[in-house]
């Protein structure tokens, strides 16, 4: 099994948890639902996205698109549902005018303003897109990105407006944590008091 894959039943995994715990929960709860017989064992079969070949897997987790330190300022946050609030993505502390980066290899898929703030789209095959804003493009649509290749500066705009980037990642279109596609959180560091 590839990166990509285990990487994408990951998502679907964590995706599916919360909806889990919470029928766990209702059955041992529920008087009534205790008598009845249990749920036969559920099946799950192996998924592989269309026309994704093994050959073009990552065997490793993504970069992380600004330079050392990291920090993350805001987490990643799922909404209960595709239209309601939550934040789709992670903010990330950035200086201004930092070098940003691409996390994993693919092909630009948009680098320009959407509702006023400037992103940076990159497609990185199987259906997996990352997004990182507000960042002034030194690339154009089409381009292909290796991991660590410049893609921009940090700039202004949105709710990073200073001192951070947004960054998010979808699968088909669903948003899910980049936590998944970078190796977890960053290590933490104790520093002396002062």
């Amino acid at each position: 099994m590839n990166a990509r894959t285990r990487r994408r039943r990951a998502a679907t995994l964590a995706s599916s948890i919360s909806a889990i715990a919470v029928l766990a929960w209702a059955l041992t709860e529920s008087a009534a639902l205790a008598a009845a017989p249990p749920f036969p064992a559920a099946t799950v079969a192996p998924v592989s996205p269309a026309g994704t070949a093994a050959q073009d897997e990552p065997s490793e987790p993504w970069r992380w698109p600004v330079p050392a330190p990291i920090r993350v300022v805001a987490p990643f946050r799922a909404p209960p549902t595709p239209y309601t609030a939550g934040h789709r993505g992670i903010d990330i502390a950035a200086s201004s005018t930092a070098a940003v980066t691409a996390p994993a290899g693919g092909v630009v898929s948009f680098s320009g303003r959407v509702a006023g703030r400037p992103v940076v789209a990159i497609d990185h095959g199987g259906g997996v897109v990352s997004a990182i804003e507000p960042v002034s493009g030194s690339v154009t649509a089409g381009t292909p990105v290796a991991a660590g290749d410049a893609i921009g500066t940090v700039s202004t705009g949105g709710h990073c407006d200073s001192g951070c980037v947004h960054f998010g990642v979808r699968i088909d279109g669903k948003y899910v944590s980049p936590y998944l596609f970078l190796g977890g959180l960053p290590r933490s560091v104790l520093l002396p008091s002062t």
